[in-house]
């Protein structure tokens, strides 16, 4: 019944290689991320030595890049690493907000389980908006400069500010650096995903109701659509990504490219039963698209619809459905650590 449906909507092939793909994901609907930084530095600004009762204290770090242009951009991140001495695997969390503890992250619950979280409020890299002068977005594109085609919208930005939270994990003997998971909810799930795809230090991608251009397929997605997306938040995105609007079909990609991009490592989506701007089906057939790229193991599922309540943890995608609207949820984090349990 699923290859069936996947046939139905005549999805492109995945390329047959993997920096294929995503240069075609860059090109047409993120744009090119910008270049890593030629030296970067760090310094602890503030630390609480009471977060999570003591055994887990909270720093704030803020790293400095220095770009190849010459210019220089900082931004802060919020680290929780288990005080018991051992080395650990970690999330990486863009977050919506820099309070902690937050809604979106059960930061005590997560050291409790051993692992160790660093995340960082999407805002202190570039506001989310079409203010090009703000943040990162200020640095690239100086004295309003205009983007090119190709330039990068702010999800791109924000994955690149993943890519250095790790380059600072893979300096820190306390985290076990190849069990880094990358983790965000919503349009921060979108950015989870292209930080998995373009940076293959992460051990797994994780798309919480990421939805539109994140973990759903694209044609025939009920929902939120390419037009609806690129009306509301064109900034998100490079200006190649605007042509396909109502254009689905001739889009020379879908989503499942983004999965499957973050092959041979881990990837892991969620949906909300009532999220259906986000179109749990669609997210749902993007792992069964995209576990075709991963070959046998890549995503194991019967071949039927999810049913709120669904758990699939048995191969390199997992994927879960459960009851409720668009949240990134206590039983959302659960089932990724039980998830990434499996495969440590």
């Amino acid at each position: 019944m699923l290859k069936e449906r996947i046939r139905q909507l005549h999805l492109p092939p995945f390329p047959q290689s993997r920096p294929q793909a995503l240069d075609t994901l860059l090109r047409e609907e993120y744009g090119y991320l910008p270049p890593k930084p030629v030296s970067m530095s760090w310094e602890e600004l503030e630390t609480n030595p009471r977060f999570c009762a003591g055994k887990a204290p909270l720093k704030k770090v803020q790293l400095n890049c220095l770009l190849p242009s010459g210019r220089s951009f900082a931004f802060p991140v919020y680290c929780a690493v288990p005080a018991d001495g051992k080395a650990h695997p970690a999330f990486l969390h863009i977050n919506f907000r820099t309070s902690l503890p937050d809604m979106y992250q059960p930061s005590e619950e997560l050291c409790d389980n051993g692992y160790a979280v660093f995340t960082f409020c999407y805002n202190d890299v570039t506001r989310d908006n079409g203010d090009f002068t703000d943040g990162l977005a200020g640095v690239l594109f100086e004295n309003g400069e205009r983007r090119a085609d190709t330039d990068c919208g702010k999800i791109a930005m924000w994955a690149w500010a993943a890519s250095r939270v790790m380059d600072y994990i893979c300096t820190l003997p306390e985290i076990i650096h190849d069990r880094v998971s990358v983790i965000g909810h919503s349009r921060l799930g979108k950015t989870a995903l292209l930080a998995g795809a373009t940076d293959e230090r992460f051990f797994c991608a994780i798309s919480n109701d990421s939805g539109c251009s994140g973990a759903a397929v694209t044609r025939q997605k009920q929902g939120e659509t390419v037009k609806d997306i690129v009306d509301r938040f064109p900034y998100w995105f490079c200006k190649n990504y605007y042509k396909y609007a109502g254009r689905e079909s001739e889009m020379p990609f879908d989503q499942h490219w983004l999965i499957g991009a973050i092959a041979p490592r881990y990837a892991y989506v969620c949906s909300a039963a009532e999220d259906l701007w986000a179109d749990p089906e669609s997210e749902h057939l993007a792992c069964v698209a995209a576990g075709e790229v991963y070959g046998e193991g890549g995503f194991v599922t019967c071949d039927r619809p999810p049913r709120a309540g669904d758990i699939f943890h048995g191969g390199r995608i997992g994927y879960h459905l459960r009851a409720g609207l668009h949240f990134l949820s206590r039983e959302d984090w659960l089932n990724y650590i039980s998830f990434l349990g499996r495969k440590l």
